[in-house]
């Protein structure tokens, strides 16, 4: 199984910067795992924002592009998120994900980590 412990979501003005990163243990080592982050607001359903295969070959969502860069270190085992120009819409709740396949689509991911919250203040 995979083991998946995000960090450094916080409260930031808008305009600011967030690193989070997801630190991930397991059978990571050994699996062609891609990696994601997802968020999540009360209410409404859990949306991928940005996703990354072993290779590193990166997808994002339309409305983070150009803002928020994924990237992974394999021999670390950690993936991160780099977000920059915080809008107050980013505010929600960051999930770190481990599965088979790179998408979007939150079904593909069979692994979850607890997730950290992010506040952008306008």
């Amino acid at each position: 199984a995979v083991q998946l412990v995000e960090s450094g979501g916080g409260s930031v003005p808008a305009g600011g910067s967030l690193r989070l990163s997801c630190a991930a243990s397991g059978y990571f080592y050994t699996s062609p795992y891609s990696m994601a982050w997802f968020r999540q607001t009360p209410g409404k359903e859990r949306e991928g924002v940005a996703a990354i295969n072993r290779n590193g070959i990166t997808i994002y969502t339309e409305n983070v592009k150009g803002r928020f860069t994924i990237s992974r270190d394999n021999a670390k085992t950690t993936l991160n998120l780099q977000m920059t120009s915080l809008k107050p819409e980013d505010t929600a709740m960051y999930y770190c994900a481990a599965g088979n396949i790179r998408s979007l689509e939150s079904s593909r991911y069979n692994y979850w980590g607890q997730g950290t919250q992010v506040t952008v203040s306008s």
